[in-house]
C-alpha cells in the first residue's frame, strides 16, 4: 500500500526494493497516522500529530548562521523538506504557502516558513537563498552537511533518497508540511493534496 507520507517527484523510480531503514521509517509513519484519533482531537484536513515528539535540527540559514527550531519560538512555523531542482512538489508547496499567508491576513506576519533542503550537495547557500526568496523574501532556507541533513530528516520522520536520472539524479522525499505552534510543539502535518484554504483553516484551528 502506498504511504500517504511519501511522494516521489515526477520521473522518480517506484520499484526500489525497500531497505531496512525505509521499512523502519514506514512503521514509524504508520504510528503517526494513528495519532489524534481520539474524541477530543481537533477536526483537521491534515493529520493531527499532537502528542508526538517534536523534531529538531542543527542547520545553517543562507547567511551561514547556525539555526535550531528553538530560534523560531514565539512564532508558528510551517516546515517543509525539499530541494531546489524539485520539478513539481516543492514549487507547488511553496506557492501554496504564499496563498496561505494571504488567507491568514494580519496573522501572516507571525508565521515563519522554513524550507530544509535534502540536497545540500547541489543546494549551495546562494542557490537556496535565490530559490526561497523567489517565492517570498520572508521564506527561510536551511541547509547542513549530509550528516546534519540526515539527522534533521530522521528527527521529523522524513524519508528522502537520491534517484538516478541518466547522468544526474533527482530526490524522492516526503511531501508533508509540518505545523509547529509558537511554543515549539509539533501539532499537525499538511498533506500535499490540501488546498490553501484547507491549510489556512488548520492553522487557525491549531495555532
Amino acid at each position: 500500500m502506498h504511504s500517504p507520507f511519501l511522494h516521489a517527484p515526477a520521473g522518480a523510480a517506484h520499484d526500489h526494493a525497500p531497505d531496512p531503514r525505509r521499512r523502519l521509517l514506514l512503521s514509524s509513519l504508520a504510528l503517526l497516522a494513528l495519532t489524534g484519533c481520539g474524541p477530543d482531537a481537533p477536526k483537521l484536513h491534515g493529520m493531527d500529530l499532537s502528542g508526538m515528539p517534536t523534531g529538531d535540527f542543527q542547520l545553517q540559514d543562507t547567511s551561514g548562521q547556525e539555526r535550531r527550531l528553538a530560534d523560531y519560538r514565539g512564532h508558528p512555523v510551517m516546515l517543509f523538506f525539499g530541494f531546489t531542482q524539485c520539478p513539481d512538489i516543492c514549487p507547488t508547496a511553496l506557492t501554496r504557502a504564499i496563498e496561505i499567508k494571504g488567507l491568514l491576513g494580519a496573522d501572516a506576519d507571525k508565521l515563519r516558513i522554513l524550507f530544509i533542503t535534502v540536497d545540500p550537495e547541489r543546494d549551495t547557500p546562494e542557490i537556496l537563498r535565490a530559490y526561497t526568496q523567489a517565492f517570498d523574501p520572508g521564506f527561510i532556507g536551511l541547509r547542513g552537511t549530509a550528516e546534519q541533513t540526515r539527522a534533521a530528516a530522521q528527527s521529523f520522520k522524513v524519508f528522502y533518497q537520491k534517484v538516478p536520472t541518466g547522468s544526474s539524479y533527482t530526490m524522492d522525499h516526503t511531501a508533508l508540511t509540518y505545523l509547529i505552534d509558537a511554543k515549539g510543539t509539533l501539532r499537525a502535518a499538511l498533506r500535499h493534496q490540501q488546498t490553501a484554504e484547507e491549510c489556512a483553516q488548520d492553522l487557525r484551528t491549531l495555532l
